[in-house]
C-alpha cells in the first residue's frame, strides 16, 4: 500500500517554504498484506553474519532486503537503519552523495551491536525518480543547480519516497519499535506515523568529501537533514 503523498513528495513550491521543503501528510500504518516474506539465509560480510531476508512488496513491484544482525525481538527498541537504494553510491562508490559510506557505516554498527537490521529499500534510486533520471539531475547540478532544484527542474518531485514497506517489513519480523540510524527527521516522522515507534534518532553522519560539500549543504539547508555542518 503506497501512501497518497511520501516525505517531501510534492513538487509544487507550496511545499518549498523559507527554504526548506515541508512535508505533506501521511497515511496511517500499512497492511502486512502490501509485502510478501521471501527465502532467508545467512550473509557473511566484512563487518560480520547477517540473516538476509527477501520481501516482495507487492504495490510497487519490487523486491526489499533486510539484513537481522541477532535476535530482534531480544530487545525492546533494537538498532536499525533504514536504506534507500543507490547504485551509484552503494556499488560504484560515486563520491557525489554519502550513500555508500553510510551503507557501510549502517552495517558495522549494526554487527557491532550484535542485534538489530539493516532495510534495504529498492525503487528509492535518487530519492524515487529512477536511475536515468538521477543521472539527468547530476548533469543540472554540474550546469549549478542544487539537489533539490534539479529534480523540480525535471518535473520530479524534490523526494518521491514511500516507507510504507519499511515499515510492514519491521513489523512482520516483530519490530515495533526502533533505534533509527538517520539524519533525516522526516524518516523518523514517516515510521511513527506508519505504526513504528522510534525512540531515538541516531546520527549516521559521515566525512564529507569535496565532491559532496554542496550535496550535503543542500540536504542540511533546505532539506532539514541533521549533519552538524557549520554555517557559512
Amino acid at each position: 500500500m503506497q501512501r497518497s503523498e511520501s516525505p517531501r513528495s510534492s513538487s509544487s513550491d507550496e511545499n518549498i517554504a523559507g527554504g526548506q521543503v515541508t512535508p505533506p501528510e501521511r497515511n496511517a500504518t500499512p497492511p502486512l498484506s502490501s509485502i510478501r516474506r521471501g527465502c532467508a539465509t545467512r550473509m557473511p560480510t566484512q563487518h560480520g553474519d547477517f540473516r538476509a531476508i527477501c520481501y516482495a512488496d507487492l504495490s510497487a513491484g519490487v523486491e526489499h532486503l533486510v539484513l537481522v544482525a541477532g535476535d530482534l525481538r531480544a530487545a525492546a527498541s533494537p538498532l536499525v537503519r533504514v536504506h534507500s537504494e543507490c547504485a551509484t553510491g552503494d556499488i560504484f562508490g560515486s563520491r557525489r552523495c554519502d550513500c555508500g559510506p553510510q551503507l557501510q557505516r549502517g552495517l558495522r554498527e549494526i554487527a557491532a551491536a550484535g542485534c538489530g537490521a539493516l532495510v534495504y529499500l529498492r525503487g528509492h534510486e535518487g530519492r524515487g525518480i529512477g536511475l536515468g533520471a538521477k543521472l539527468e539531475a547530476y548533469a543540472l547540478q554540474d550546469a549549478g543547480r542544487d539537489t533539490l532544484d534539479a529534480n523540480l527542474d525535471l518535473g520530479h518531485p524534490v523526494d518521491a519516497r514511500s516507507y510504507d514497506a519499511a515499515a510492514a517489513m519491521l513489523l512482520d519480523l516483530g519490530v515495533a519499535s526502533v533505534r533509527l540510524m538517520t539524519n533525516n527527521p522526516d524518516k523518523c516522522d514517516a515510521l511513527e506515523e506508519l505504526g513504528v515507534r522510534v525512540s531515538e534518532r541516531v546520527p549516521c553522519v559521515v566525512e564529507a568529501d569535496p565532491e559532496n560539500a554542496r550535496y550535503l549543504r543542500t540536504k542540511q539547508e533546505r532539506m532539514g537533514h541533521l549533519l552538524g555542518l557549520p554555517d557559512l
